[in-house]
């Protein structure tokens, strides 16, 4: 196979390929077994820490692991749930585990033990794979007729396996990720051998895109992460996943490795930024790939202030200061971004705003009688696309309440302008309504305080209802440079800074001197602050 480029044209077209079968394609299609694949910060099976697996390697690594689950009676449709500090033990699990045709259940090593052991009750996997830390929690509880096994024993020498490869068909199930839980307990969220792989078919039809060329990986261990897997396999691009997504972790991956495309959720960039990064230690980066919540405008800013990236002129291309944001608004069940949007020193569309839908989503936005309302008008964000999820695992009702006439109802307010941009302003948990019959949007007045007050590093806004009255808290984080007046008086000031009728609401305005609640994947726990 002579290049990225030939080889991505090819896989485009291929109508066997998916999200369950890329290594084998890859090497139906003649990639040879030497091609550099993946890059991990802990050790792979023999494999050190840091030293990229060949696609030979690669291959045999995951033909152990298979080896290993059907020796251990694990087959078609077998759920193995998998818990661990370390991100080779979930790619692997999901590559080998598929090549047997049974469905990778990923339990985020972030989950606290009760909110744990509830996730596996509901899913009932066959087995479960976890690190000696999960082992000690989970095994005094019941777990029912799952078995429990030694992550770390499937990285020992095994026979790989002998048998053909499962044939996936277009709807099979290839993996269960479990949502943030943000609103609560988090959900089962199934994704299928097509709808994981359709927004990368999507990507492999159009010029591969600037920064893709060497990636690095903080995401969680999330559905979100094994897209970006699968692209860089697709593309022949060098990849790095981290096993941690703290800033402190990722600024060190980027200093050590060099990377020219960053993936990564909200909180990580704002983890980053807290450090005050040097130019010189962001220089490689000429692109951020941002997923799950849209990212707010102060963070975007500061990101592309760093790095740089090249620009077509009259004279040709030339490479010059600063960095892309491609700001990708979605979640466990959207299975990709529905919207585009890149950010650049010399961009200006912000307020909330994540952009125009791709091709192949079709976006409404909704009240509450289910019918669609005009532009400039808030309502419900609906999407029809074949990202999306093919419902909750175990859970029917939940999967029908969560769709309307054929679309996703995402769980979010948003509304479109007339040129066709979509705004995100809350979601539909964290909204609250005055006595006026308005609504407060948090996420959208977090915006405009954070746009508005340059010495906050981070701040989170919490409305609750209380005895039919709106009462909203705001918590500040604030940055350690030294502009940051501790003397400030932050309440007057922010409040200034408030529409009146949200001011009006606000009871409290306090700097955040504990750490702020997040889920398994680093967003605000809203419902555990609210009075």
């Amino acid at each position: 196979m002579s290049g990225p480029r030939s080889i991505r044209g090819v896989l485009a077209t291929d109508t066997q390929l998916g999200a369950g079968n890329v290594i084998e394609r890859l090497l139906d299609h003649g990639v040879e077994h030497d091609e550099p694949t993946l890059t991990f910060d802990t050790r792979t099976d023999a494999q050190p820490a840091w030293q990229t697996l060949s696609l030979g390697e690669l291959d045999r690594c995951i033909a152990r692991r298979a080896g290993w689950l059907h020796a251990h009676g694990i087959g078609r449709r077998d759920v193995v749930a998998v818990c661990s500090a370390h991100a080779p033990d979930y790619v692997l699990t999901f590559f080998a585990a598929n090549r047997l045709g049974a469905i990778p259940a990923f339990v985020n090593n972030r989950l606290d033990e009760g909110t744990g052991v509830a996730y596996l009750r509901h899913i009932k996997p066959t087995a479960i794979l976890a690190d000696p830390a999960h082992r000690t929690v989970w095994s005094p509880y019941d777990l029912g007729a799952s078995r429990l096994y030694a992550v770390e024993d499937l990285a020992d020498e095994h026979p790989e396996a002998q048998i053909p490869p499962y044939r996936h068909r277009a709807d099979d199930p290839v993996v269960l990720t479990h949502s943030s839980g943000t609103t609560g307990m988090p959900k089962a969220v199934i994704s299928t051998h097509a709808s994981l792989f359709a927004g990368l078919r999507h990507w492999l039809r159009r010029p591969r895109a600037q920064g893709s060329e060497r990636m690095l990986s903080v995401l969680p261990m999330h559905n979100s992460m094994l897209a970006a897997v699968l692209s860089a396999l697709c593309n022949r691009s060098q990849f790095l996943q981290l096993s941690s997504q703290s800033g402190r972790r990722a600024l060190e991956a980027i200093e050590r490795w060099r990377p020219s495309g960053v993936y990564g959720f909200p909180g990580t960039w704002v983890e980053i930024l807290a450090l005050s990064p040097s130019h010189d230690q962001l220089r490689s980066v000429r692109a951020w790939w941002n997923t799950g919540d849209s990212a707010h405008e102060a963070h975007i800013r500061r990101l592309i202030g760093f790095g740089r990236h090249d620009e077509a002129t009259s004279r040709g291309r030339r490479t010059v200061d600063g960095s892309s944001f491609v700001d990708g608004f979605g979640s466990s069940e959207m299975g990709h971004s529905q919207f585009s949007i890149i950010h650049r020193p010399d961009t200006d569309h912000y307020n909330r705003c994540i952009g125009r839908p791709h091709s192949f989503a079709e976006v409404r936005v909704l009240g509450g009688d289910g019918i669609p309302v005009p532009d400039g008008s808030v309502g419900q964000l609906a999407v029809r696309s074949p990202t999306l999820f093919a419902g909750y695992w175990n859970d029917s009702a939940r999967s029908y309440r969560s769709h309307h006439d054929g679309f996703y109802l995402t769980g979010d307010f948003g509304y479109r302008d007339g040129a066709g941009y979509y705004y995100h302003v809350d979601r539909t948990a964290d909204a609250i309504q005055t006595a006026t019959g308005t609504r407060i949007y948090t996420t959208l007045v977090e915006e405009q305080i954070l746009a508005r007050c340059p010495g906050l590093l981070d701040c989170t806004v919490v409305a609750s209802d209380v005895d039919g009255e709106p009462h909203t808290e705001i918590l500040l984080t604030l940055r350690p440079e030294a502009q940051c007046d501790p003397e400030l008086d932050y309440e007057t000031h922010i409040l200034g800074l408030l529409d009146a009728a949200v001011a009006r609401t606000v009871k409290n305005v306090r700097i955040a001197g504990s750490r702020i609640p997040t889920g398994a994947t680093g967003k605000v726990r809203k419902f555990q602050l609210r009075v």
